[in-house]
């Protein structure tokens, strides 16, 4: 397809956690109400505080992008995949920190290895995983191209 780089990679995951939130609640099979629907007028509304306005539910295309990006944390180590996965999500790093019991450097140093393993897999690369974690991840910078201005 094309070149992955880890910044797409990070894209991609922010998108799927994204749209795990934007999908509807699940419900029980089986429980319905037998009760008309109530017609809500103008007057007992009055005093009420609104509800929050929610997005649209989340298109087809989307879905499937997140299924595929839901898919590469089986490649991360457990707490590599859960710090990616935190950062996606839109947490903190002190928060992600107290979740994995790491210093802020370390978790950033799994965070940049965990994107790096990904979009090397994903160029159709092997063998990043016998390097150490600040060789992968420059080898992966490396490998990227480099535009120069005209």
């Amino acid at each position: 397809m094309h070149n992955w780089t880890p910044e797409m990679v990070e894209e991609r995951l922010v998108e799927a956690a994204a749209v795990l939130r934007r999908l509807p609640a699940e419900r029980g099979q089986g429980y319905f109400s037998t009760w008309p629907q109530m017609f809500v007028e103008f007057s007992d509304l009055v005093g009420q505080t609104p509800e929050p306005m929610r997005l649209p539910p989340p298109s087809a295309a989307a879905i499937s992008r997140m299924e595929a990006a839901l898919c590469w944390m089986p490649w991360l180590e457990p707490v590599d995949a859960k710090i990616v996965w935190l950062r996606a999500s839109g947490q903190r790093w002190k928060e992600v920190c107290w979740t994995v019991g790491l210093a802020r450097a370390a978790a950033h140093e799994h965070w940049l290895y965990g994107l790096s393993l990904v979009a090397w897999r994903l160029n159709g690369r092997s063998g990043l995983s016998r390097l150490g974690r600040r060789a992968a991840i420059a080898r992966v910078r490396v490998g990227r191209v480099k535009h120069t201005p005209c």
